[in-house]
């Protein structure tokens, strides 16, 4: 961070008064929203500092994340095989936070739910009524065995007045060694193309349901809470709608720094403007 940014003592040896803007991101022992991919791990893989941050977090974060595959006890599993220790009450995911949607909003209808069998699982045991056929509402979420016939039903029931809803818009996340895996978003675009329908609804973020779930678990006020994520049009972008300030990690342009390891070891002020309003400050700081 350069002296420049921080207003000085007529000494100008300290600050005058702890500016946000120049105030290091862990002062103050804030509670931290995470994103999950591309922040805490890419695909099977942890991100170098992610087990260390979330011990020193250990009993103020929770995860929120654009994951619409696995519930939240199939991800707590899968995140601990890679020694991520995470409680499954510590996530928020798109894919449980979608059927919690359609409960709430949606109770009767009748829905086609493109999802894994996991989702679909959860769906049901939520009181989900799914079918086939004559669907009310088209859910899309991460269907690993989507392909041209399911493209062909959901337009199908897009064009005898279902409704679309989508868990999130995400064409693609972070994966091992610099691969790119493909998204719900990517999905979503193949079917808005074919059908000419847009959502109704998306549940993902950049949306403020997620965000308000996770301050929700925290317990927390908005400035008592940070975001960490990988990705300013997710990330970013929703917690400026939130109303929290955010850092970003990876190897974007907009990134504070390349990994969670790299981020824990930095004074490097959070930030409650987007990106592109603090690229001049991005430059000045390296």
């Amino acid at each position: 961070m350069t002296i420049s940014a921080c207003r000085l003592r007529p000494d100008g040896l300290a600050p005058l008064a702890p500016d946000p803007a120049c105030v290091p991101w862990a002062a103050g022992r804030p509670a931290l929203i995470l994103d999950l991919d591309g922040t805490l791990m890419r695909e099977r893989e942890p991100v170098p500092g992610a087990a260390d941050l979330l011990r020193a977090y250990h009993d103020r974060y929770v995860v929120v994340s654009n994951n619409s595959t696995h519930t939240a006890g199939q991800m707590a599993r899968r995140l601990r095989s890679v020694g991520l220790r995470v409680e499954p009450d510590r996530l928020v995911l798109a894919g449980e936070m979608t059927i919690r949607y359609l409960r709430e909003h949606h109770p009767d209808a009748r829905v086609m739910l493109c999802a894994s069998v996991g989702l679909r699982r959860y769906a049901t045991q939520s009181g989900c009524r799914l079918v086939h056929d004559e669907a009310d509402i088209v859910v899309l979420a991460l269907d690993k065995r989507f392909n041209y016939a399911a493209l062909e039903r959901v337009t199908r029931q897009l064009a005898h007045g279902a409704r679309l809803v989508v868990s999130n818009t995400d064409a693609s996340h972070p994966g091992p060694e610099g691969c790119i895996v493909p998204e719900t978003g990517a999905l979503m675009q193949a079917v808005v193309s074919s059908s000419g329908r847009q959502p109704m609804h998306v549940v993902g973020k950049p949306g403020p349901a997620m965000f308000e779930e996770g301050l929700r678990r925290l317990g927390r006020s908005r400035d008592e809470v940070l975001v960490i994520g990988d990705n300013p049009d997710t990330d970013a972008l929703g917690a400026v709608r939130a109303g929290l300030r955010y850092l970003l990690v990876g190897d974007g342009v907009h990134a504070d720094a390349p990994t969670l390891a790299g981020l824990m070891a930095s004074p490097v002020p959070a930030h409650a403007a987007l990106p592109d309003a603090r690229r001049p400050a991005l430059a000045s700081v390296r």
